[in-house]
Parts: C-alpha cells; structure tokens; sequence
C-alpha cells in the first residue's frame, strides 16, 4: 500500500470517481464530505493518514479553516484540489499551509503525479538526521525545527526548503537549483513560487529574531549563512 489518503470532496460523484482511482493506484482513502468531518476524520486517524486532498469550498468548515485546523496539529502534506485559480487564492492557500494546489478540471494523471512527489518529498532522507546554524535547529528524523528555543511549526513544503537550505549552508541557491531540488525538476508552476515560498520561511525563521539567516543575493537567489 502505497499510503493513506483523506480525501475531503463533497461532489459525491467526483469524491467516488478518485476513490476508485486511488484505490486501483494502492493508495487506501478515507473520504469526507464537509470541513467538520474532515477534521473529526483527521483527528481520528491522523497516524495513519499520509496526505490531504482538500477541497476548498466545503459545507460546514471551508477548505481554508480545515487546513488551519490541521496545522495546528500536523505538519502532513496537504494538497488542495480547487476551481478557485485567482492568484490571491494561491498566496493564501499557501500560507495557510498548503504543500501544493491543483486547479479544477485537473488531469489524474497530473494529480498522481503530484501526489508521488509530495509523499516522496516527505519522507525522510538518509545520511546527516540534524543541522545547526547560529541558534537555528533543523532535524530531519523528528522534523523539529527550533531556533533559540522557540519551536518553529513550518508546512512541508517549506521544511524541504528550509533543509535544502540548511544542507547547503553558506552557498548561494539559484531558484531553478531550488525548484529541482525542493519541487522537482518536472515542476511546471510559476518560477516565483520559489520566492513566495521563501517570503513565507523568512517571516518564520528570521522575522523574530535580531539576527537574520535568510539573505536575498540580488540576480542569482538566496543562501542561508
């Protein structure tokens, strides 16, 4: 079995058709129709379940207020399915903590695709579990991230960047180097993802602390020193 999925659709006819696809793909689902079901589902099976599909416009509890619930709780990858593609809507499924955001219609095979990727991105990697710089904790096994004794609570996505950082310390990182690395090399987005990504990891590990680690360098990228 290839992991446990929630899926939170409440198109009945939609829901059924990706739960028989999942299936045959093994993946094993859990299904809710509304935003409180989500999170009493979750809630319940939160060891077991391995990514969220969530659908932004739910009855009871919006797509939004799910994966505010969620992050409270867990840092699992949450992928939104959604026909909300203003970019606004992005930016704020983003910082609400979404890994990823599929826009309706959307291809399976796409959708596969991008769930493969964000499973594989999550699980942990071998060789060094921790690293450290100037007060800044990262470790990969308990995907802890403390700085100066403060617990930093960080989506996937930007726990991958921000070890991608931590791993190459002290280097200057091109968007495409982090794209590659952090995305895929198959990613088809917005280049500036990675600076909205970005944005969003500096408001949380530099933002409160005198002494900042994430520095812009002008025409190439960024580097963590």
């Amino acid at each position: 079995m290839k992991g446990t999925i929630l899926l939170v659709e409440d198109e009945p006819g939609l829901a059924q058709s990706l739960n028989k696809e999942f299936q045959f793909e093994g993946y094993q689902v859990i299904l809710a129709g509304d935003g409180e079901q989500a999170v009493d589902e979750f809630e319940k099976f939160q060891a077991e379940i391995s990514l969220v599909l969530l659908d932004w416009m739910l009855p009871k509890l919006d797509g939004l207020g799910v994966l505010r619930r969620i992050r409270r709780i867990s840092q699992v990858p949450v992928i939104m399915l959604t026909a909300r593609d203003y970019a606004g809507d992005k930016v704020s499924g983003l910082k609400s903590g979404a890994d990823d955001y599929v826009t309706k219609p959307f291809d399976i095979e796409e959708l596969l695709a991008r769930m493969e990727a964000v499973l594989r991105r999550a699980r942990p990697s071998g060789g060094q579990e921790e690293y450290s710089l100037k007060g800044l904790t990262l470790n990969l096994k308990s995907r802890e991230v403390i700085r100066e004794g403060q617990i930093i609570q960080l989506t996937q996505r930007e726990f991958l960047l921000l070890s991608e950082f931590m791993r190459r310390a002290g280097q200057v990182l091109t968007r495409d180097e982090l794209l590659d690395a952090v995305w895929g090399a198959d990613f088809d987005g917005q280049p500036n993802t990675v600076d909205v990504y970005v944005r969003l990891l500096r408001q949380k590990i530099d933002r409160n602390f005198s002494e900042k680690l994430l520095h812009t360098v002008r025409g190439v990228g960024y580097m963590l020193k």
